[in-house]
């Protein structure tokens, strides 16, 4: 069964701010929280070319399943918060696949040629 789900539209608009990732440095804060949230002991970090050639975490934690990898993609999808209620009581730094779609935002906009 699926544990990532789209926010309704309600719960979209009572969030103030998203995950602005602007930087490489960005995607490897994010995916090592990811990391910690789903429990790793033990995480490893990859950069190349300063993040503009391959930024790659890897973890022991708990994976997810195929459905859920697919729903990550989608805009304000979430395994966390499901009503208003929730905002107020998020004790971790989010779930795995999380800022996918923020990620993948920039990397769209990103120069092709990462030797610049």
């Amino acid at each position: 069964m699926s544990q990532i789900k789209k926010l309704s539209p309600e719960i979209i608009s009572k969030i103030a701010a998203g995950e602005v990732i602007e930087r490489p440095a960005s995607v490897v804060k994010e995916l090592v929280e990811n990391s910690l949230d789903a429990g790793s002991s033990e995480i490893t970090v990859e950069v190349q070319a300063g993040g503009k050639r391959l930024v790659r975490v890897s973890d022991n934690g708990e994976g997810m399943s195929a459905e859920d990898a697919h729903s990550a993609f989608q805009r304000y999808s979430t395994s966390k918060i499901f009503k208003e209620e929730d905002l107020w009581a998020i004790r971790t730094f989010g779930f795995r696949g999380e800022a996918l779609f923020s990620i993948g935002a920039v990397f769209e906009n990103a120069d092709p040629d990462p030797e610049k």
